[in-house]
């Protein structure tokens, strides 16, 4: 799904290092019924998190907040990056099925099929972000010094807007791939732990 970002530059003169590109997570749910699988596609189709990004409802969702800290150093005529720092803070929305006790064995099999990939596509999100957080740091500490801070400031600027534009077209991407293989993953997953059940290493 399409996530929230907001970029906020703190920009400084002696920002002491910090470690590499960080992430932080948080997890929050939203509660679901159904006994059926129709009721339960329902369900998340009216429960689930609204995103702005468009307009519809979905069944997880991952906001995203970059934070970029730079640190700029005068030595003689020049303007330098002296340390430069991204850190990514999410909070990740899935749901959670209420009655799933109630519920018929082949549901229940489905339900968890279906969730644990819920979850395994946000997570995904989460890692394309600190892959693009990595590298929007690496792009900036490669900056070349400049006459002076001002005209520094405005290629972080320039930089930034470059990196996550980068980032929000590879989580568009990832949407799109993900929306045109979810009938056969799911498939293919739930086959899998049939066979697993099947087997005996899972219990019913």
């Amino acid at each position: 799904m399409q996530r929230v970002l907001l970029t906020v530059f703190l920009l400084a003169a002696t920002v002491p290092p910090l470690g590499a590109a960080t992430l932080s997570k948080t997890y929050s749910y939203f509660p679901i019924g159904g006994l059926t699988l129709p009721e339960i596609e329902r369900q998340l189709q009216t429960q689930g998190p609204m995103l702005d990004s468009t307009g519809q409802r979905h069944p997880g969702a991952t906001n995203m907040k970059f934070t970029t800290r730079v640190d700029y150093a005068e030595t003689g005529r020049y303007c330098r990056i002296a340390d430069a720092r991204v850190s990514v803070k999410a909070s990740v929305i899935l749901p959670k099925w209420r009655q799933r006790r109630r519920a018929e064995n082949e549901v229940r099999l489905i339900w968890d099929t279906l969730a644990r990939d819920i979850k395994r596509h946000e997570e995904s999100h989460l890692s394309i972000a600190k892959n693009h957080a990595r590298l929007l740091e690496d792009t900036l500490k490669g900056l070349s010094r400049q006459r002076s801070c001002d005209v520094l400031a405005k290629k972080v600027e320039e930089a930034t807007a470059g990196v996550l534009a980068d980032h929000d077209a590879a989580q568009q991407r990832f949407d799109y791939i993900e929306s045109i293989n979810f009938e056969s993953r799911l498939l293919r997953l739930l086959r899998y732990r049939l066979e697993q059940i099947e087997a005996g290493r899972l219990a019913q």
